[in-house]
C-alpha cells in the first residue's frame, strides 16, 4: 500500500482531521488507564506530523491530569473522543480508529492492550 491520507470526523462534525497512514490499519490498542477504561476506543498509533485538524480546532477540548503529559482531545460539542498525545512518547499520537470515514473498528483483529494504569509516577517522570 501507497501512504494514504484517511479523513476523521467527531459525531457531530465539528472536528475533522486527517490521518496519513503509512499502511492499512491492521492492529489496534486499547489502554488500560484511568481514563482509557471509561472510554474504551480503539486508538491507532502515529507520529505527530501524521495528523492534522482540518476544521474545528476551536471546538476542541484539552483534558490532562496526573503529571499533565499527555493531552487527551475530545470535541467540545458531541464530547466524542478523537487524539492524544502520549505520555510515553509526545511525539507520537493516538488517534480514535472510529472516527475514520470508511474504516470499521469493529474488523480489527488485533487490539493489543497497553498497560499504562501500570506506569508509575517515578517512570512517568523519567519519560
Amino acid at each position: 500500500m501507497m501512504t494514504q491520507v484517511k479523513k476523521g470526523v467527531c459525531h457531530c462534525g465539528a472536528v475533522e482531521f486527517e490521518v496519513t497512514l503509512e499502511e492499512e490499519i491492521q492492529k489496534g490498542a486499547r489502554c488500560n488507564c484511568s481514563l482509557c477504561r471509561r472510554k474504551g476506543a480503539v486508538m491507532a498509533l502515529v507520529p505527530r506530523e501524521n495528523i492534522k485538524i482540518v476544521q474545528g480546532e476551536d471546538k476542541l477540548t484539552l483534558y490532562q491530569w496526573n503529571l499533565k503529559i499527555a493531552k487527551h482531545y475530545f470535541c467540545s460539542v458531541c464530547g466524542i473522543y478523537t487524539h492524544h498525545q502520549r505520555r510515553s512518547d509526545p511525539t507520537g499520537y493516538g488517534f480514535n480508529v472510529a472516527c475514520l470515514e470508511g474504516v470499521n473498528p469493529y474488523a480489527i483483529e488485533e487490539i493489543t492492550m497497553v498497560d499504562g494504569a501500570s506506569l508509575s509516577v517515578a517512570e512517568e517522570e523519567a519519560i
